[in-house]
């Protein structure tokens, strides 16, 4: 596993843009798929968007309702994953959570054993 924290939510107007980071601890970082998932109250956990990398191959996925508007990256020198999110609109209100998997190329939740604690985003009309 790794440990992975969460920075960069906030409070934001609607069309403005936010950058959240995740930091990760661990030497085998670069091997994992990152991913971003999301939770509105009274809703559950969905997948936002996921990079995948190693020697052979890389992969992004994305929800279809961030598609166009969020952009996941991955520095794997500095073990830090990054959403910069675009276009927010009041809909992506919620905890949004980092995680780690070593199943490459998914976006299924069970498939990430690292969570990060949750960074607040919140998106006013």
């Amino acid at each position: 596993q790794v440990q992975l924290v969460e920075s960069g939510g906030g409070l934001v107007q609607a069309g403005d843009s936010l950058r959240l980071s995740c930091a990760a601890s661990g030497r085998t970082f670069s091997s994992y798929t990152m991913g971003w998932f999301r939770q509105a109250p009274g809703k559950e956990r969905e997948f936002v968007a996921a990079i995948s990398w190693s020697s052979w191959s890389s992969g992004i996925r994305y929800a279809d309702s961030v598609k166009g508007r969020f952009t996941i990256s991955r520095d794997n020198a500095e073990n830090t994953v990054y959403l910069q999110m675009d276009a927010l609109k009041p809909e992506d209100t919620a905890v949004y959570y980092c995680a780690g998997s070593r199943v490459f190329y998914t976006k299924v939740a069970e498939d990430f054993d690292s969570w990060g604690q949750g960074t607040q985003v919140t998106v006013s009309s």
